[in-house]
């Protein structure tokens, strides 16, 4: 209980005292937009880290060296909570955009606090909108800014991974950026059958080795999604076998 009042409580704070905050930004980046960016995306992730302090999160990484350096890339990850942004956020080394649902953007604050991040908000429903994002996401990698999906598209109720979406497996295909899969343990823990409390939890965040299309032949191409999948099924096999 106190640890999620807190959370909050911490949340809200720091989305009002960030309202100056958003202004001094904006100036910045009337003369240095790329710093203005860097100081953005290092403030988000100090907010992240101190509310997964809070809420008890003890966290294991595995495999940051298999992240390429110096090129966006597209991180693909399974979905279990909310919690899976915050965590992976916190640990981006570069920009990084995420795709998510589009209820957040009606987020008072949180959403211009994303929209400085170049987060794109997804309308599942919507086919048009959809490519649309897909499409501005392929753009922010061609300018050199990783993005982040969650290609089941909602958040998963039980270990099983649902089947990965293909159309959002473009940024990388039409980019040719590097693929990271990610595999998330144990975030559905933190507040599963007992929201909206949470409770002390280790989780696990691993990153696979790159999957790079231009090297996969046309057939493959096509089956980014599942390829991807696959690995981050493995990782999590593993995980789940090294725990036992």
């Amino acid at each position: 209980m106190l640890r999620t009042i807190l959370a909050v409580l911490f949340a809200v704070c720091y989305l009002i005292i960030g309202i100056p905050v958003l202004f001094v930004e904006w100036l910045i980046g009337k003369k240095n937009p790329h710093l203005r960016d860097i100081s953005s995306l290092r403030m988000v992730q100090w907010a992240f880290h101190v509310i997964c302090r809070i809420c008890g999160v003890k966290l294991t990484v595995k495999g940051q060296e298999n992240v390429p350096k110096g090129i966006p890339v597209l991180y693909v990850a399974n979905h279990n909570s909310y919690f899976d942004i915050m965590i992976t956020y916190a640990l981006c080394p570069d920009l990084t955009g995420y795709i998510a649902k589009d209820s957040l953007e009606k987020v008072p604050l949180l959403n211009i606090w994303m929209k400085r991040l170049y987060c794109l908000f997804l309308k599942r429903d919507d086919m048009k909108a959809s490519l649309k994002t897909i499409l501005q996401a392929i753009e922010y990698v061609k300018k050199g800014i990783s993005i982040c999906i969650f290609p089941e598209g909602t958040r998963g109720d039980s270990d099983e991974m649902a089947p990965f979406k293909e159309g959002s497996m473009k940024i990388a295909e039409k980019t040719g950026c590097p693929i990271v899969p990610m595999a998330i343990s144990h975030t559905r823990d933190i507040i599963k059958d007992h929201m909206p409390f949470v409770k002390p939890t280790h989780v696990t965040v691993e990153y696979g080795a790159p999957i790079y299309p231009k090297e996969l032949a046309k057939e493959e191409r096509r089956a980014l999604g599942r390829l991807s999948q696959n690995m981050i099924q493995e990782m999590l096999d593993a995980q789940k076998a090294s725990e036992q």
